[in-house]
């Protein structure tokens, strides 16, 4: 396990800046020894840290200094001690604001979670420090150790993810170290799964850095791996001969002078360190001493003294009774919980697993009804036919959303969801998911109104994305009920307090209303208010409940007041960030562009005969020639020999997975354009693509115009003469 403190910029004198630099030296030869597995000079570089970080008062430097000596007495495995430095950091923490202090001290509370077995409860609190930094290398030391957990219970699929996008990590601190660990993750993943090449092919790469950076413990473990995969591929006299690198690492790694000095360095550190804290205490209360007269002080504290011992000794042998008691007590209560708490966390994930699977699995057959659909309607069919095509394409638009919801909500719950924090312009928004509202608002007679106040500040910082399905819900589910109507938003400054703002908005129609009954169950999934409301206006009922879900993850929460046959409105606060110190962009338009694919040609990689059939279809309807390669292994080898515009990528594949094969494309092609083509599941992390080089991500099934312009836009868009329509 290992700790990342990134440089700090610090404005002031001369002299603060060059002692806050030579704290980030003795930190990075901290990091870099403790990776090569010399402890006892990572534990004097952290030491020189922390005295400085003491000297200068600089209480979030000495805050990481705890944390990574706590990190580097647990590589002895020295827990006591590490429970020692990591509990004088929480107290700190207590005194300061510090999120990337109080994200590393969770992280290290997974770790020791993960030491004791209780896996989940370390995925959840690498969730909640997750939450708290954004810092790149943090994320990398997440991801190796979400893997190593993944891999203890034997989620092979999500570990390899997690292993596969730090393979290729740019990580300007521990790049080394890291592609390291995750070769070696991968090598002890095949090795499970009885892909023994593979492992050997991963050990070795392992071996080959490990070596070249001397990472000790790196070398004992590949060695390991490498035996045991060599033993059971039938390479016995490979694996004989790691096996005796492998002791020979074990006797310069684990050698008993070299362990002496470290334990003595590390003891004489510790003691040290513990002595120090002694002193502080003891000139405290000299200090106390001088400032108050000592007689009276020495009578107080005689007759305080003599109070506590007398009370003492009455109590006594009843406390310890007593809290003998209270202990096994506690004991067997925390025990209880602790299962239960494990059962249920065991029982979300089946049931997210479960309908995640569903709803890839049904993603995949609807890819070929819509796309069949698609291509039989372009074919000018006889007009007794349009009508029945019309109708399946209307069918399949609506299983589509329909799968989209559950999935939707089924990430919420799962905690798969989290608000960006990016810039963006509320008025744009709003006016965006209006105008591609107009058209329902027409089709039911209804007037869409936008009340904008104006005060409220251009630039907002929050999540777009999320914030525009919010109000793609309310106001669909308005114009669904409203008829000959009018449905109005608001938008409301309600108070603005520099950079925090306050806003009310709402949805408001006069449509057919809620009864007060139905009031009480309509954010409660599939609920629609009735049967008969059901059948007449059609929907999931899912709509509501996603609003209610994606708000709380802003802490806030929808209200609604209605009346039967008046009218319904929506209404909630959003506490968020303003910048005002942008300038505002000037509006215009972009134009979506036309291409002229006449003569490229692509690559599909997918192991789906009807998947081909339609996807080459509709590339050929753009005059699009096209190679097909049933699985990952094919792939390569056609990349190797073939030279392509673009590659269209299908991820979940048996054999190499998508992710894998565009990591191996990318060891020897670097620029064609490979778009990941892909039923996303709840698993799925769009990062994790563009960290196995795609450029782009398509999800299945999409759109003909949406898939057209995706390829258009990495084909051309790239380049600097583009080939649109003239």
């Amino acid at each position: 396990m290992f700790l990342v403190v990134f440089s700090i910029s610090v404005n002031g004198f001369t002299q603060k800046n060059e002692i806050l630099d030579d704290v980030e030296v003795h930190f990075n030869e901290a990091r870099t020894y403790r990776n090569q597995n010399k402890i006892d000079l990572a534990l004097e570089s952290l030491d020189k840290a922390a005295l400085l970080a003491e000297e200068n008062k600089d209480v979030k430097q000495l805050i990481d200094s705890y944390n990574m000596f706590a990190l580097t007495y647990l590589k002895l495995d020295k827990v006591n001690t590490t429970k020692y430095y990591w509990d004088r950091a929480k107290v700190l923490l207590g005194e300061v604001q510090y999120p990337y202090g109080d994200a590393y001290y969770k992280y290290i509370e997974a770790i020791l979670l993960f030491r004791e077995n209780q896996n989940f409860q370390a995925i959840f609190m690498l969730n909640e420090a997750r939450q708290l930094s954004n810092d790149r290398n943090f994320f990398n030391n997440l991801l190796l150790t979400e893997g190593e957990i993944y891999l203890n219970l034997d989620k092979y699929e999500s570990a390899a993810k997690n292993f596969n996008s730090l393979i290729v990590n740019t990580d300007i601190y521990e790049k080394q170290y890291l592609t390291t660990r995750a070769y070696l993750g991968l090598a002890e993943t095949k090795l499970r799964t009885r892909n023994y090449e593979e492992a050997i092919k991963n050990t070795h790469s392992a071996l080959q850095l490990a070596n070249q950076y001397g990472f000790a413990v790196e070398i004992v473990d590949g060695n390991k791996l490498l035996a045991e995969a060599n033993e059971e591929e039938g390479n016995y006299e490979k694996a004989l001969i790691a096996t005796r690198n492998l002791y020979t690492a074990k006797d310069s790694l684990f050698s008993l002078e070299k362990l002496n000095l470290i334990t003595k360095t590390a003891d004489e550190i510790h003691s040290e360190n513990m002595a120090n804290e002694i002193k502080r205490q003891d000139n405290l209360i000299e200090e106390l001493g001088k400032s108050a007269n000592r007689s009276e002080i020495t009578a107080i504290l005689t007759s305080g003294f003599l109070i506590i011992i007398s009370l003492l000794a009455v109590s006594l042998y009843r406390n310890n009774q007593i809290k003998l008691k209270t202990n096994d007590l506690l004991h067997t209560k925390n025990s209880e919980l602790q299962a239960a708490r494990d059962e249920a966390v065991s029982a979300m994930e089946a049931k997210t697993n479960f309908l995640s699977t569903v709803s890839h699995e049904l993603r995949t057959p609807l890819y070929a009804v819509t796309g069949l659909t698609h291509l039989l309607l372009e074919e000018n069919p006889n007009e007794n036919q349009i009508e029945h095509l019309k109708a399946l394409k209307f069918s399949g638009d609506y299983l589509l959303n329909f799968i989209n919801d559950i999935l939707h909500i089924n990430k919420i719950d799962a905690d798969k969801l989290e608000p960006l924090i990016m810039e963006f312009n509320l008025k744009r928004l709003l006016k965006e998911v209006i105008d591609s509202l107009q058209q329902s608002a027409k089709g039911n007679n209804t007037k869409l109104i936008l009340d904008y106040d104006e005060s409220i500040p251009s630039h907002l910082m929050s999540d777009p994305l999320k914030l525009s399905q919010v109000f793609m819900n309310l106001i669909g589910n308005a114009l669904k009920f409203t008829k000959n109507g009018e449905v109005s938003v608001q938008a409301q400054l309600v108070h603005k307090e520099e950079e925090d703002v306050t806003l009310y908005f709402e949805v408001r129609d006069n449509g057919i209303g809620i009864s007060q009954e139905q009031q009480e169950k309509i954010f409660e999934g599939f609920e629609q208010g009735s049967i008969q409301i059901n059948r007449e206006y059609g929907g999931t009922g899912l709509g509501l409940t996603i609003v209610k879900s994606l708000l709380g993850l802003f802490d806030s929460k929808i209200k609604l007041t209605s009346e039967l046959g008046e009218g319904s409105a929506f209404f909630f606060e959003l506490k968020l960030k303003s910048k005002d110190n942008i300038i505002d962009d000037i509006p215009f338009e972009i134009a979506q562009q036309e291409y002229d694919f006449k003569g490229l040609h692509i690559m599909i990689v997918e192991d789906n005969k009807i998947n081909q059939v339609i996807t080459k279809k509709m590339l050929s309807k753009k005059e699009i020639t096209a190679d097909i390669a049933n699985n990952g292994t094919e792939a390569i080898e056609l990349a190797q020999k073939n030279t392509y515009d673009a590659i269209l990528m299908d991820i979940h594949m048996p054999g190499i997975s998508g992710d894998e094969a565009t990591i191996e494309i990318r060891k020897f092609d670097k620029t064609t354009p490979i778009i990941a083509l892909t039923a996303i599941s709840l698993d799925d992390s769009l990062e994790s693509f563009f960290a196995a080089g795609c450029n782009d991500v398509v999800t299945k099934p999409f759109k003909p115009e949406i898939f057209y312009q995706k390829i258009g836009e990495n084909i051309f868009g790239k380049q600097e003469n583009p080939k649109p329509i003239a």
